[in-house]
């Protein structure tokens, strides 16, 4: 394979590859190159051609034009795959999610499923709503069940002591519904912040809900055990609980349930209980996806988008997620089974931020709604389109018949769902561009690595920015200071076009951040991740009338952090860390 150099490989983004992706030896040393890593992984990925095609120059072609597309970062696949390709392991995927039954049996089997899937790279989501509420009977011994609280907390447990080998924190999401009997010990588990640092936890808001709070009717808590109502509660009370916990700490999150079965692309297999750990990849039980994200911003030229190079990756990353099935070493045979009938994947984005700077558009603007929408309708119209093609040659996806696309009449697609907008922490940073669709965090940010390790980093887009500007070397020199010490540039004495190009994420409105959510769901086949930042002067109220604007805008789900409610951080947008603070979906990044 031809290879070429990587072009502006930061010290930040040469770091974490040299952390958590590049090989080691027995020693921990390291025994392979940034470049040696993409032609790894090009090569396996490619060499699920063999398995549709006797043409051995078809695998070589493919390996040749996954490695160009991952070397420009114009693509990048989902850390396990960056990781586990090409090496024993081989497990690939990002995302699982694993059922929880009303037995020791079922819960302990699962616990020990969670670990191999951590072992491995992989972060795991849970629905605790079949499990018993606390106090009631179990039958077999007479006995009083602890609650579903109580398992949680040895799920987390758990994964505190794998740690995901050291090369990840261990990744959960939580999920009870709202309907549950314990749903306030949920709701306030982690106003205590000692507790579930390897947990996001969400609420599963019903349709019903939803309706008993607009009509102000009392509302059932239901034990899932016997289907008999516990207790009526006022939703009112409950909805007031989830926004002042989340409030008070960023958790927990909020999933409309009913809306993302609504959108359940395989129905006939059954009902989705839970999503992946930060949300945006509802599954099956023992369903898994692996995922990949765009680098917009390397399609951004001289002010243009180049369409007909974006509408190349889109079909190559398409077929690059597609052969990630065929190769893939699933943890377990159940997973391979779920897996491989629906062979979804989620194609989606990072460096939307810098893609909007580079067309003149500020995040804070009506037109980045506007833009958000077309992109991401391009992007799904592309892939769908892609994966007809691919079906043609390889065939549907097994459980194509009584799926929506059966419904839909199109003949043709080899995957049930094609896009995904994953939050792409780790390969938003070794691109060195903005993480997922969010906003910038800083125009400067200190952050730590999982071995505790402080990188200190201008946003790169700036620093080229301010030199195509103009400016001089000693007015760069200052105005880098300033925002060193003050974090934003509304605070500095930049021109205002400059300051409204790098707007940061507190600074943008929370219903600013809700639309722009709701134009890339309203082009994504699974869900959105993404953060409604908030200044820590925001009130529990605003979060309540967030909560209710992204249910009635179809949202799959939302999450919201206010500013400074978190005592632990793992990013700081200036040099007094002990004023900042992260959200926490930083924290559980899976990309």
């Amino acid at each position: 394979m031809k290879k070429r150099s990587l072009l502006n490989l930061r010290e930040t983004a040469y770091t974490i590859l040299s952390q958590r992706y590049l090989l080691k030896n027995e020693k921990g040393e390291i025994i392979e190159t940034p470049e040696e890593l993409f032609e790894r992984v090009a090569k396996a990925v490619a060499s699920a051609e063999r398995n549709f095609s006797k043409n051995s120059g078809l695998e070589t072609f493919y390996a040749e034009k996954f490695y160009e597309m991952m070397v420009s970062f114009d693509f990048l696949p989902n850390s396990p795959t960056l990781m586990n390709a090409g090496y024993p392991l081989g497990q690939l995927s990002a995302c699982f999610v694993l059922p929880i039954e009303d037995s020791l049996d079922s819960i302990f089997d699962t616990l020990k499923y969670a670990a191999l899937i951590h072992k491995s790279g992989g972060g795991t989501g849970f629905c605790f709503s079949k499990l018993r509420p606390k106090g009631d009977i179990v039958g077999s011994t007479q006995g009083i069940a602890s609650g579903p609280v109580s398992f949680i907390k040895v799920f987390d447990a758990a994964t505190e002591a794998i740690k995901q080998g050291g090369k990840r924190r261990g990744a959960n999401m939580g999920i009870l519904r709202i309907d549950h009997p314990d749903i306030e010990e949920f709701i306030t588990l982690k106003r205590n912040s000692s507790v579930l640092k390897n947990f996001n936890l969400s609420v599963a808001i019903t349709d019903a809900f939803m309706e008993a709070l607009k009509k102000g009717e009392k509302f059932p808590l239901i034990n899932p055990r016997n289907k008999k109502i516990v207790r009526y509660v006022d939703p009112e009370n409950l909805f007031f609980l989830i926004a002042e916990s989340a409030w008070l700490g960023g958790d927990p999150g909020v999933i409309f349930i009913d809306t993302i079965n609504l959108y359940n692309p395989t129905p006939q297999l059954g009902k989705i209980y839970a999503t992946n750990p930060c949300g945006e990849q509802p599954l099956l039980p023992y369903e898994s996806c692996n995922l990949g994200s765009i680098n917009l911003a390397n399609f951004v030229e001289n002010g243009k988008i180049d369409w007909e190079r974006l509408k190349e990756i889109i079909h190559l990353a398409v077929r690059f997620l597609d052969n990630v099935i065929e190769i893939n070493h699933f943890p377990l045979s159940q997973i391979a089974k779920i897996t491989r009938l629906t062979r979804k994947i989620g194609l989606g984005v990072m460096g939307f931020a810098d893609f909007l700077i580079k067309l003149g558009i500020s995040y804070a603007e009506p037109k980045a709604i506007e833009m958000a929408e077309k992109v991401m309708q391009f992007i799904n119209e592309e892939s769908v389109k892609a994966s007809e093609a691919l079906a043609k040659e390889r065939k549907n996806f097994p459980a194509y018949p009584g799926s929506i696309w059966d419904k839909k009449g199109l003949t043709y697609m080899r995957n049930a769902t094609t896009t995904t907008i994953a939050p792409t922490g780790s390969i938003s940073l070794i691109a060195g561009v903005s993480s997922g669709i969010e906003p910038l965090f800083g125009v400067y940010y200190e952050r730590k690595t999982l071995n505790n390790l402080l990188l200190r980093e201008f946003h790169p887009l700036f620093l080229t920015f301010l030199e195509k500007e103009g400016f001089s070397l000693g007015f760069i020199e200052e105005i880098l200071e300033e925002v060193r010490e003050k974090g934003l540039l509304s605070k500095t004495k930049l021109p205002e076009k400059i300051k409204k190009l790098f707007i940061t994420t507190y600074e943008i409105d929370g219903l600013q951040h809700l639309l722009i959510q709701q134009a890339f769901q309203k082009w994504t086949h699974n869900a959105v991740s993404k953060t409604i930042n908030l200044p820590k002067n925001s009130t529990v109220e605003e979060i309540k009338n967030l909560y209710l604007k992204a249910y009635k805008l179809g949202l799959k789900g939302v999450t919201v952090y206010r500013y400074g409610s978190k005592e632990e951080q793992v990013i700081y947008i200036k040099s007094h860390p002990e004023e900042e603070a992260t959200c926490p979906i930083c924290i559980f990044s899976l990309m």
